[in-house]
């Protein structure tokens, strides 16, 4: 059924009913797994959960939610099938298995509020452009929508030319141990990142020409924090530096986030 005076209240409410259902029935299949880390994965379907469930409850977006719900079924989709892949191919992510040891009591219940809520939470909160963004935008896109599109077409390539080159290099056993510093890797030790950071904050772009988009800019501000700061390049970098040394000198040359050419000397 369609709602068509659904308020922006319910269909925030509605959405966070929905990825709550959805964390709680994986949290249920990681359970007989023994493993909680394909939810990286479903990170990234959760998302083109949320765009569907926003625009069957508000259908009157416009062209700004066409593109908004197009861009995040592109953007998710390709990154969850990638994570899923990676996961089915390497196994259980150590950062995961770190997390639960950790765990005082039940670890079940450990998972299900530090991986499952928690995550959930986040998600919500970092796909506020697409939940406002489709909300009341009429009329044609205007300059915000349109820069914000491309560059959030250009996160989707960047990610994933990026995620790409580093399969195509760990899929070569020589390569083992070693640190992949070519391609988009040669200019920022981040591209899939930085590519996530480009899309999300394209998003807000298109948002904001949206009544409410504006409002939505935790959305892409928690996702920058994630992802440079806290369970992204940080953690990442303190794990990979403990088991390849020649790591802190790629840290030297190489950008941390921003693309840019390698520092001179670097041999590259």
């Amino acid at each position: 059924m369609v709602f068509e005076t659904i308020g922006i209240g319910e269909l925030l409410a509605a959405n966070l009913v929905a990825v709550a259902t959805m964390m709680l029935l994986l949290w249920l299949i990681s359970i007989p797994l023994g493993d909680v880390s394909f939810i990286d994965s479903f990170w990234a379907f959760g998302f083109v959960l949320i765009g569907c469930v926003t625009v069957r409850l508000f259908p009157f977006g416009g062209v700004h939610a066409q593109i908004l719900t197009t861009l995040v079924v592109v953007w998710g989709l390709r990154l969850g099938l990638y994570l899923l892949w990676r996961w089915r191919r390497e196994g259980a992510d150590g950062r995961y298995l770190a997390l639960t040891k950790k765990a005082k009591g039940n670890v079940h219940l450990y998972t299900l509020l530090n991986v499952f809520a928690l995550q959930g939470a986040l998600m919500w909160i970092v796909s506020l452009p697409l939940q406002l963004g489709q909300y009341g935008a009429m009329g044609e896109p205007g300059p915000l929508a349109l820069a914000g599109t491309a560059l959030a077409i250009a996160g989707i390539l960047f990610e994933s030319i990026g995620d790409w080159q580093l399969a195509r290099f760990k899929g070569v056993e020589a390569n083992r141990g070693k640190v992949l510093d070519s391609g988009l890797w040669r200019y920022t030790r981040h591209p899939n990142y930085f590519g996530d950071l480009c899309f999300w904050w394209g998003c807000y772009l298109v948002a904001c020409e949206a009544p409410y988009g504006w409002m939505s800019i935790p959305g892409p501000a928690i996702m920058t924090f994630l992802l440079v700061k806290w369970s992204g390049a940080a953690l990442l970098e303190r794990r990979v530096q403990r088991s390849r040394p020649a790591y802190a000198d790629y840290m030297r040359r190489t950008s941390a986030f921003i693309p840019w050419p390698p520092k001179a000397g670097s041999g590259v």
